[in-house]
């Protein structure tokens, strides 16, 4: 079974095509309207070895707070749908990530019930042009919607778009491994039977 997924969330602020296949390469296409946040995307795509099409209209005119969110919310429930009941995955993913001076670890468990702690402070207001603030924002709202509890650490780093960039990349390393099939069991991971 294809494991893969579309989403369409239209609001009065955003419209956004999101699908994704979390059996890929990383390919896709990413045009948020928003620079930084197509590099993240891009960066998460081939970290997560997920094929990731990302199509969004925004409220830009604002700012780019609705437009991030709404992605990290398509996101998660395409990641949540593309999982199933979640037989035959691994469930828990953890990946600790080194880039320059920065230090991130991020957990997740993709068991169903949502739960967010998030430690990555980025002292710097914007990188670029982009709310820093935004990077949890957008994390909160992929975890809230994929149904997972994620726990993101920043143990150093003082280079905002260097903590930025560690963190989706050690997240997407994080899914990668708990999204993945299990070789020793195709049945769901959890001792309840269900998830």
């Amino acid at each position: 079974m294809p494991r893969s997924a579309q989403i369409q969330r239209t609001t009065g602020e955003t419209d956004i095509r999101l699908s994704i296949n979390l059996d890929g390469d990383g390919s896709g296409t990413r045009n948020s309207g928003i620079g930084f946040l197509d590099h993240m995307l891009d960066l998460l795509a081939k970290h997560a070895l997920i094929d990731l099409d990302v199509e969004a209209k925004g409220d830009l005119h604002v700012d780019d707070h609705h437009t991030a969110e709404d992605i990290g919310i398509a996101l998660g429930q395409a990641i949540d749908q593309a999982l199933g009941n979640r037989a035959g995955i691994r469930r828990y993913g953890h990946f600790t990530l080194p880039m320059d001076e920065c230090l991130v670890t991020a957990a997740v468990d993709l068991g169903g019930r949502y739960a967010f702690e998030y430690n990555a402070p980025i002292a710097a207001s914007k990188i670029g042009t982009f709310d820093s603030e935004l990077v949890e924002h957008f994390w909160q709202s992929f975890a809230a919607n994929a149904n997972c509890n994620l726990h993101v650490v920043l143990h150093h780093g003082r280079n905002a778009h260097h903590i930025a960039e560690c963190v989706f990349k050690s997240v997407a390393r994080a899914i990668r491994m708990a999204a993945e099939s299990d070789p020793r069991s195709d049945s769901v991971p959890s001792t309840k039977g269900v998830l």
